[in-house]
């Protein structure tokens, strides 16, 4: 099964600071799964490192009040080609995250306040179809897929 992963989540240096955030436990399953690696930021343009955003409302705002939304959408509409191209019905974001997060985000104060929403990417290949989870369900990650698989 061909699955989107967030590259930082692979260990890739790609988050807003030029780290990465590798996840031993996705890293494991690498052998199982066949992992696309994706930085919605990266595809939209925006370098690494970058400033932190936070989305508000509609809005991609950089920590310096400087608006990042086409770039947002640009990175989650290449990312959703990626995800079609290689057949994805399932992709793996990291959490918390203006362009990844599902669910939760961040409330776009920049003082670490959660809220519930999606980032851009996850809203796009959610709505087109493409299950969205992030890294705090990777232990799921085989119910998920054989669900996935009898449906």
């Amino acid at each position: 099964m061909n699955i989107i992963v967030s590259g930082c989540l692979l260990g890739i240096c790609c988050r807003y600071n030029g780290t990465g955030k590798l996840s031993e436990e996705l890293a494991e399953r690498m052998k199982e799964y066949h992992f696309i690696p994706v930085c919605p930021e990266q595809l939209g343009g925006l370098t690494t490192p970058r400033l932190p955003a936070e989305k508000i409302g509609d809005k991609v705002i950089l920590k310096d009040g400087r608006d990042v939304t086409e770039e947002f959408i640009q990175g989650a509409k290449e990312t959703l080609k990626l995800a079609q191209m290689y057949d994805c019905k399932l992709a793996i974001l990291k959490e918390r995250s203006p362009s990844c997060g599902y669910g939760k985000i961040y409330d776009g104060s920049f003082t670490g306040q959660i809220i519930d929403g999606n980032g851009v990417t996850a809203e796009i290949l959610s709505e087109n179809g493409i299950m969205v989870i992030g890294e705090s369900k990777i232990n799921k990650l085989e119910d998920i897929v054989n669900n996935m698989n009898n449906h």
